[in-house]
């Protein structure tokens, strides 16, 4: 699944991770004092950042451009020299790089969000006053600032689909030829073209948008982290509670982990039904396929049997899924008055304006929402963790290792009834 892709997976992966370690401690580190060496200085203290696309071409921005692309480039040239014989290295090297470049940009895009709604609602608020001091011009001069980042963000999501429709379709590609030129070792395993057409191109799909998804996560919690941690000074009081240091900073992330332990707990046997299902449809799929060319299969009997585990297994599913539903919808109903429950005492103090307000309750729910990463995709993890042990079978098969005891008891049965057919009179 991954070293038909990537050069040495294990290795590759240990690697780039001790690398990016390093990367973020030199950035917080020397970072800025390098910046400031080269004629890109980070803003002053107390500076407000620029509103519009001119956020995007501020000093330490283009530094981080540049410093992102060093690292990379250093990086991405070491392993091109250990894998130079691997088919796959420009898009599994340089193509899964500029990924991460694109998840790091849509985050500063929502920075940039950020930081207009600032001086955007609190000129909203001060007009809804009526005291003439605000003039439609200045308005209008905020919303062409929102409307240049907004071309900003669709410029990069149509770039974004057309380049990850690529990088997935090239991965499926590398476990297609992988699985073909082992094909004499696999063509036994149940299901065996329904995993080399369909599993590997769902596998690849699913792992990409998870792992763009995990790295926008973290690269929101390192952006988003420290805003919040500054806005909960806003925050003197918590209902109930009352007063807390930073209290909206800690309270994102208890909420979060509460949310994630929650679902993890409530989904906990999910995967395995998942399987579970892919087997029993597969089994009624074969079935039918042989039945278009011989007249003694798919017969009424058999498919009945086989189709009333398809009906027992997604019953069954059902049953795991509703208190898996009862969880999740729970939970987001709480989460979406959550952040104005904790922020009625400072809003009845007075102690925040509404573009304070705006940019708190974007802050809060970019971190909430990257810290609730298992809980947003806890459905297509699990999808993802079925598609994994059916590809498993074909690690095990090609490495000829035992297979999983799911697919040892079906090749058991599958021999039985080769047998009992064997011995039919004709």
């Amino acid at each position: 699944m991954f070293h038909s892709f990537f050069p040495r997976p294990r290795l590759f992966f240990t690697s780039a991770a001790v690398w990016t370690l390093v990367c973020i401690i030199v950035w917080y580190s020397v970072g800025p004092q390098i910046g400031a060496a080269i004629g890109l200085p980070p803003l002053a203290e107390g500076q407000q950042p620029p509103v519009g696309l001119a956020f995007f071409f501020t000093p330490d921005n283009l530094w981080f451009y540049l410093y992102f692309t060093i690292f990379v480039v250093l990086f991405g040239a070491v392993w091109q020299v250990i894998a130079k014989d691997h088919p796959w290295t420009n898009w599994s090297i340089w193509g899964s790089a500029f990924i991460i470049f694109i998840a790091y940009f849509s985050v500063q895009i929502s920075v940039a969000v950020n930081n207009w709604r600032g001086p955007f609602f609190d000129l909203f608020q001060k007009a809804l006053n009526g005291d003439g001091t605000v003039t439609a011009g200045q308005l209008y001069e905020l919303q062409l600032r929102f409307l240049e980042i907004g071309m900003v963000g669709v410029t990069l999501s149509v770039f974004t689909a057309f380049f990850t429709n690529h990088y997935v379709f090239r991965w499926r590609n590398a476990m297609n030829d992988f699985y073909m030129s082992k094909w004499d070792k696999l063509r036994h395993i149940e299901g065996a073209s329904q995993r080399v057409q369909e599993d590997t191109m769902r596998f690849a799909n699913i792992l990409e948008g998870l792992g763009v998804a995990l790295i926008n996560s973290v690269m929101t919690l390192v952006v988003f982290l420290p805003i919040l941690f500054r806005m909960s000074e806003n925050v003197s009081e918590l209902p109930i509670i009352g007063a807390v240091p930073h209290a909206l900073f800690w309270l994102a992330i208890l909420w979060s982990a509460f949310g994630t332990i929650l679902l993890m707990v409530a989904g906990i046997r999910l995967p395995g039904l998942q399987f579970r299902n892919q087997r029993v449809e597969a089994a009624f799929r074969k079935e039918l396929v042989y039945g278009e060319d011989d007249g003694d299969r798919a017969q009424p009997v058999t498919v009945r049997e086989l189709f009333s585990n398809v009906r027992r297994n997604y019953f069954r599913m059902y049953w795991h899924y509703t208190y898996f539903n009862v969880a999740r919808y729970t939970y987001g109903q709480l989460d979406a008055i959550f952040l104005t429950f904790i922020l009625i005492p400072t809003i009845v103090a007075g102690k925040i304006t509404m573009g304070l307000w705006q940019q708190i309750a974007t802050a809060f729910g970019q971190v909430t929402d990257s810290f609730q990463y298992l809980v947003s995709y806890w459905s297509t993890i699990i999808e993802l963790l079925s598609i994994h042990k059916r590809l498993a079978a074909f690690e095990a098969a090609i490495d000829g290792d035992p297979l999983p005891e799911i697919d040892q008891r079906y090749l058991e049965r599958e021999a039985a009834e080769g047998e009992i057919a064997a011995d039919r009179p004709y």
